[in-house]
């Protein structure tokens, strides 16, 4: 145990270093300095109880308040069903420990977790491994902007609203007022359920700290990609999407060539002209064109997305006022800003037929897509503990 610092005469303390050898963590402060992700921590750095209670304050909650230590132990649980339902496979499941499942204390995770000794390793993988869990459920819970996602939602699909409108005989159409699209599908995403948010937080690089960009969104699918193309136009012409209010680096664009369309539309642009009624011939052949000319654009940079998968993908962000007055404090920068306003971002996606086909079946489905986040985040949360429960022979 280390020297306390000493007192002068006055209130003031003696510069010390303890006067004992000392012993630095070199694993965790370089994680710090070189600002790696918590979730690919082997352990934490608290040499005791005190130690947690002290974390846990800093971290926000106070282990002597009921509010919080309720809070701690129903995130815990939660943390565990989630392990054994999405992460573990049933015989991994089965070997979790007591003393993790159901601590005495939820502090005590944090302790176990900075045990590095040979014969406690597992319990340190174990509590690490919902240590990481729990963060990832901490962050959801105090994610301001999920709290009013019905006020979100409205106003997202409010403006979508005013150009995906019924068509004559059935369905829908885009339209801009000009042109009407007819769309074979316009599917909404009204929201990420709570662990479809916790399985893509902890399979992303930035752990919590990078932004999911689509709580809400809408997919548009079309015929053609050319129809897609005109889409574009579509959502531009209505400023739905502007240079202004895109997430310029999260655009991904995988179906498009952007060069051979422009060749393809500037040589068909009379025809399409002087065609009666809708064109449905020559836009099927402008696209057997574009084929001739081009070729899909590589693959975007989410690394789960199936080798086949093609879309448009284009995060616009939009500016959300909420009516609650508790949630309005008024201007408190100065600016003549109202206090209940904030930018949100939410996702449009365009695809074609053959695309939105894709989709159902094989690499580029929905399902495969979901079992490589599933993949993805078992072994950044689980770690070396996979290596530990296939050999437990310590």
């Amino acid at each position: 145990m280390s020297a306390s610092p000493e007192h002068t005469g006055g209130a003031g303390l003696v510069p010390t270093l303890g006067g004992l050898p000392l012993s630095v963590n070199w694993q965790y402060l370089r994680a710090i300095a070189r600002g790696e992700s918590a979730i690919d921590l082997r352990g934490m750095a608290l040499r005791n109880r005190e130690d947690a209670c002290r974390f846990a304050r800093e971290y926000g909650l106070d282990p002597d308040h009921p509010g919080h230590r309720a809070w701690m132990q129903r995130v815990q649980r939660e943390a565990v069903a989630f392990l054994r339902e999405r992460l573990l496979r049933e015989d991994e499941a089965a070997a979790m420990p007591e003393e993790i499942a159901e601590p005495e204390d939820v502090l005590d995770l944090l302790v176990f977790a900075s045990r590095f000794s040979a014969s406690r390793r597992t319990r340190r993988l174990w509590s690490c491994a919902l240590l990481k869990v729990m963060h990832a459920l901490f962050y959801i819970d105090s994610d301001i902007k999920l709290r009013h996602i019905d006020a979100i939602r409205d106003q997202v699909f409010a403006a979508l609203d005013t150009v995906v409108r019924p068509a004559a005989g059935g369905g829908q159409v885009l339209t801009d007022g000009e042109i009407a699209l007819p769309l074979l599908r316009a599917e909404r995403k009204r929201a990420k359920d709570r662990h479809s948010i916790l399985l893509k937080l902890l399979q992303k690089p930035a752990y919590v700290a990078e932004d999911i960009y689509d709580h809400l969104g809408m997919r548009l699918v079309l015929e053609t990609r050319i129809e897609c193309l005109l889409a574009l136009r579509v959502l531009q012409r209505t400023q739905l999407i502007s240079s202004i209010n895109v997430e310029a680096h999260r655009v991904r664009n995988t179906l498009l060539d952007l060069d051979a369309a422009h060749e393809v539309l500037t040589r068909w642009r009379g025809r399409l002209a002087a065609a009666k009624g809708y064109p449905h011939a020559l836009l099927a052949a402008m696209d057997a064109e574009l084929d001739r000319l081009g070729s899909a654009p590589s693959a975007g940079s989410n690394p789960h997305s199936g080798s086949g998968y093609r879309s448009v993908q284009i995060t616009v962000r939009k500016l959300i006022h909420l009516d609650d007055p508790a949630a309005r404090p008024g201007d408190a920068s100065g600016l003549g800003m109202p206090g209940g306003c904030f930018l949100f971002n939410y996702e449009i996606q365009l695809l074609d037929r053959a695309a939105w086909q894709a989709t159902h079946t094989g690499p580029a489905s929905h399902e495969a897509y979901k079992q490589r986040q599933i993949e993805t985040a078992r072994r950044r949360v689980l770690g070396e503990l996979i290596e530990a429960l296939a050999s437990p022979a310590e």
